[in-house]
């Protein structure tokens, strides 16, 4: 079980014990656990690039989105609903799956799901770090599945 994933199921287990009148206690007492509410998506994003060592500008060129989108989309000065655009940047990024997950989840958008046969595609794409979306389009496409969407400014 990885470090987060621990934390979390401890942090699980004491706010099932937790009583409503504990809720004071509870919060200051775990704060160390407890996840930074201004931690957003942009942020998670910006880190990851940088984990990677990666720059923003060609991360948009190949993932094939407009610089100046995609620039805002990683500010969080604009946002999509569309997940297929979000994952062209993080395959194009060399995010890991865990930092897909985490992007998605704070981008308010559905995780890969690995039930959905599509979903598990592009698992196995950012698992083998597919880093090229049309990489990753062509493995969808070989297995019956729609490419990534392509992106225009919303």
């Amino acid at each position: 079980m990885a470090n987060g994933e621990s934390t979390t199921a401890k942090l699980t287990e004491v706010l099932k014990r937790a009583r409503t009148d504990q809720v004071e206690s509870v919060l200051r007492e775990n704060e160390d656990m407890l996840a930074d509410v201004n931690y957003a998506f942009s942020d998670h994003v910006r880190a990851a690039m940088k984990l990677h060592g990666v720059n923003q500008k060609e991360v948009f060129q190949k993932a094939d989105i407009p610089e100046r989108y995609g620039y805002k989309l990683v500010s969080g000065q604009k946002s999509t609903l569309k997940r297929d655009v979000l994952l062209r940047i993080f395959l194009a990024a060399g995010f890991t799956l865990d930092e897909v997950q985490r992007a998605l989840k704070l981008a308010e958008l559905p995780e890969l799901y690995p039930r959905f046969k599509r979903d598990a595609v592009l698992m196995i794409a950012v698992n083998r770090g597919l880093s090229l979306p049309e990489d990753a389009d062509e493995l969808l496409i070989k297995n019956g599945f729609a490419p990534l969407d392509r992106c225009g400014e919303e």
